[in-house]
């Protein structure tokens, strides 16, 4: 009925994504910005696509797009700091991820990511104090739950990071990286059997 409706391949590119048809939606996608060179919802959404598929040099592209468009859009900041990340650009990604907390200070995602690049530099302690923040404003944050664990039994906290990754199964008891964590954390306490059961269960999923 009208083939310039750049709304209506951006949608069909969301539900082509949903399906894991990731480059049929990059390619819908396309076609919205070439009907609309500003559509910001596009870029963003072709940046997703574009991550899941691991070019992150793409995707960090279309967030600039995103950024350059909208200056104050959080999730494009939340998702550039990732694909830094992905590509080992972690003070690019810590420096994404206070522009985000600046704009707004209860985005719990940029605490994540954030925390994520600190673990990476080796700043367990600082990555903590993130997830954290994290958590205060969203309990129900699994990865941030999953992460603060990890860092606790890079620390020497294994019982500490048990408890972290029992919070995270508790919210969701298909994270088979939680299960993952908790078994490398019971081995590390000499659990053994502990840690084979909660593997055996990661493994499953």
């Amino acid at each position: 009925i009208n083939p310039q409706y750049a709304l209506a391949y951006n949608n069909r590119g969301l539900a082509k994504y949903d399906l894991g048809n990731y480059q049929g939606a990059i390619v819908d996608y396309n076609k919205a910005i070439a009907i609309n060179p500003q559509d910001a919802a596009a870029y963003y959404n072709r940046g997703i696509a574009k991550n899941d598929l691991k070019d992150y040099q793409g995707a960090i592209a279309d967030y600039n797009k995103v950024i350059a468009i909208i200056p104050q859009d959080t999730y494009a900041y939340n998702n550039r700091a990732n694909s830094k990340n992905n590509l080992g650009d972690h003070q690019g990604a810590i420096a994404d991820s206070n522009k985000a907390i600046t704009i707004d200070p209860q985005n719990d995602f940029a605490y994540t990511n954030r925390g994520l690049a600190k673990s990476d530099l080796g700043d367990h302690q600082g990555a903590i104090d993130d997830y954290n923040k994290a958590i205060a404003i969203n309990p129900q944050l699994v990865e941030a739950y999953n992460r603060r664990g990890a860092d606790k039994s890079l620390l020497g906290d294994h019982q500490g990071a048990i408890a972290d990754f029992n919070k995270a199964i508790a919210i969701n008891p298909q994270s088979a990286s939680a299960y993952t964590n908790r078994g490398l954390a019971k081995s590390k306490l000499g659990d053994y059997q502990g840690a084979i059961a909660d593997l055996n269960k990661a493994i499953a999923i």
